[in-house]
């Protein structure tokens, strides 16, 4: 009889609660169809859907997605009442930074200048207005500075007005242009580099054929010199070719300046143009750049060609050239844990101890990759806080009651991560440590771990590393681990970094899961596995991502032979990984600083240094950073180095 009861109590719930559930699922749809409508650009369809929402949690998203879709012909008034609605947040600032744009391109002054004052974030744009709206006023000081200019992108609608601006006013004179010029066909932005050059005079513009061929076929342009070098255009024209022909091969790019090349350019050029084989050549990790980077003497280099200067001399063990390319970095740029790390470590190799460890005691204590190699340096091994703040149940109460974070974490479950992860991380700022952890707590209970870990990440003096280091699916990574026979605290820390433990995560290039495995990946382990029956759509399930990604890893670990260099290959392929040892053993460390690509290089850095923290928070271990990252055996005599793996 009770059962009876009580199963008949059971369905009037389920059959109350349907209609809610309903209800949800509906208003949801109807969200994400806002949502499409907006980003279609059909204000009709919007408008429509948009009646039936405004009850709704996203009330002002919705807001925001209308007003944005009527902003170009919008009022000063109707945009204000949106922006004195939802003061404070999110939407309401973005907003703000949509009109102030809207208004730089009317022209009309007196409201950007209103609103400019109530925005609060930096945007390129808006500064290149702000100072077109001084300059409205008579402010000629406002062309001091081209924000932005030197900048390798094409230049925002506003930047571009003021630089013109700039130009009609003989504000803007030839060297600064080429100097423009040369940034942008240093990093192949070539389109944007034919934008620039309009700011010339036309009698000092260059030829556009042989532009052309600088940025196509700059070998033969080199091979054809003009006649006249002494005329400005043809000669930047001559030493874009160079800066373009050096990407892709540094030797021969050498050659030519050796040759009949280097006797014709002036010495400041051709000291610029070493600089440039020099940081190619560097990039690719050749023997030749030390040499390279002495033939530009004195020329300017900019902080990412130092840095590749202490990278190459680091591989040489050259610690004196460490110290000189890093004295001539910007301040900020010395600034950075990297390089007072190798500082300290190149006064150490020279006997200068007291000042090493000045250095060391600058980062130690950083949760990070060098923070806890400095650590090491000092003689204390990395591990955890003794203590760990636990927000309480009073607090994570409270940071669900945050209208912001509501917002993003619906926003998040609907899909549209992007949004959410930008309102959450506006709602999130300046929020005192306690917060934080009482914030992270509630994303984490609400399984969005790339928010929990993100924003326990972002602690000062209160931590509390369960929330920076989760372990969710713990079964099952231990299972998958130990039948591979690896590291578990390695797996979880480049887990930690490739999905953020977002189980259903996708890359733009197609990389799907916790351990995001690419298609084909997926389908050549899952045959060399034996996994019977496997389909594509299978492969963000948890237990089946995580066995075909440890067995992709444990195949990597097997062909090079070191986490380190299994955790470049993972990331970059393992022919790469290879291809960067060295002819004589290195330091792991070094091995990893030089890693070419800075995405890789940032990968490995943080995937040790998560299997450091991970080993102390599950296993209660020391784990010396070091000793993970060990020696890196060099390249066999005549070894052919083939990307074996997919």
């Amino acid at each position: 009889m009770i059962f009876k009861q009580f199963r008949a109590l059971s369905v009037a719930l389920a059959l109350a609660g349907a209609p809610l559930a309903a209800h949800a699922a509906s208003q949801d749809s109807a969200v994400l169809a806002a949502y499409d409508a907006y980003r279609a650009g059909n204000a009709l369809q919007f408008a429509r859907l948009a009646k039936k929402l405004d009850q709704h949690l996203l009330a002002p998203w919705i807001a925001y997605w209308g007003a944005a879709l009527r902003l170009e012909d919008a009022s000063a008034s109707d945009v204000r009442a949106v922006l004195a609605a939802y003061q404070g947040t999110y939407v309401a600032e973005r907003l703000r930074g949509d009109w102030l744009k809207v208004l730089g391109k009317r022209g009309d002054w007196q409201e950007f200048e209103r609103e400019a004052q109530l925005y609060s974030r930096d945007d390129l744009e808006i500064r290149c207005y702000a100072a077109l709206a001084r300059l409205a006023r008579g402010d000629e000081g406002a062309l001091d500075e081209l924000p932005g200019w030197l900048e390798p992108r094409e230049l925002p609608q506003g930047c571009d007005a003021l630089a013109s601006a700039a130009a009609q006013r003989s504000r803007l004179s030839s060297t600064d242009v080429w100097r423009r010029v040369r940034v942008l066909f240093e990093n192949g932005q070539i389109t944007a580099a034919k934008t620039a050059l309009g700011y010339l005079p036309q009698a000092e513009s260059p030829d556009e054929r042989a532009l052309a061929e600088a940025a196509r076929q700059p070998k033969r342009l080199l091979e054809r010199l003009p006649k006249n070098l002494e005329d400005r255009a043809a000669r930047e024209v001559v030493v874009l070719a160079g800066a373009r022909y050096a990407r892709t091969d540094p030797d021969a790019m050498a050659a030519e300046l050796e040759g009949r090349l280097g006797a014709r350019l002036p010495e400041a050029d051709l000291k610029y143009l070493w600089g440039r084989v020099a940081f190619e050549g560097a990039r690719t990790l050749n023997d030749r750049a030390t040499r390279w980077f002495a033939r530009a003497g004195d020329a300017r280099l900019d902080d990412d060609q130092l840095a590749w200067k202490a990278r190459i001399a680091l591989r040489r063990g050259q610690w004196q050239a460490v110290r000189d390319a890093i004295d001539r970095m910007s301040a900020q740029a010395r600034q950075d844990s990297t390089w007072a790390y190798w500082y300290g470590r190149a006064l150490a190799a020279q006997g200068q101890e007291a000042g090493a460890r000045a250095y060391y005691l600058k980062i130690a204590g950083q949760p990070d990759f060098y923070g806890l190699l400095a650590n090491e340096e000092l003689g204390f091994v990395g591990t955890l806080p003794e203590s760990s703040y636990v927000p309480t149940e009073d607090a994570v109460a409270e940071a669900a009651r945050d209208p912001g974070l509501a917002r993003a974490l619906e926003l998040i479950k609907l899909g549209i991560r992007t949004e959410g992860v930008r309102e959450w991380l506006f709602t999130i700022r300046g929020y005192s440590d306690s917060r934080l952890l009482a914030a992270a707590e509630l994303a984490r209970r609400a399984e969005v771990y790339d928010r929990a870990i993100n924003t326990a990440d972002r602690t000062e003096r209160l931590h509390n590393f369960e929330l920076r280091y989760p372990v969710p699916f713990r079964d099952v990574f231990r299972e998958y681990a130990k039948t591979q026979g690896l590291d578990e605290a390695w797996v979880l820390g480049l887990v930690r970094q490739e999905s953020r433990f977002i189980a259903d995560a996708r890359s733009g290039a197609g990389a799907a899961g916790l351990m995001q495995l690419m298609p084909r990946t997926a389908r050549y382990v899952a045959k060399k596995i034996g996994l019977r029956n496997f389909v594509p759509h299978r492969v963000t399930e948890v237990h089946t991502n995580v066995g075909l990604g440890t067995g992709y890893l444990r195949m990597v670990l097997d062909q090079v032979g070191s986490p380190v260099l299994a955790s470049a290959a993972y990331n970059a392929g393992p022919g790469r990984a290879r291809r960067w040892r060295d002819a004589r053993p290195l330091e792991g460390a070094v091995y990893v600083e030089s890693i070419p690509f800075n995405e890789t290089r940032d990968y490995v850095k943080k995937v040790m240094a998560n299997s450091v923290f991970y080993a102390a928070l599950l296993e209660k271990r020391l784990s010396p950073l070091k000793a993970r990252l060990g020696v890196i055996a060099p390249r066999a005599s005549g070894e052919v180095v083939d990307e074996e793996l997919p």
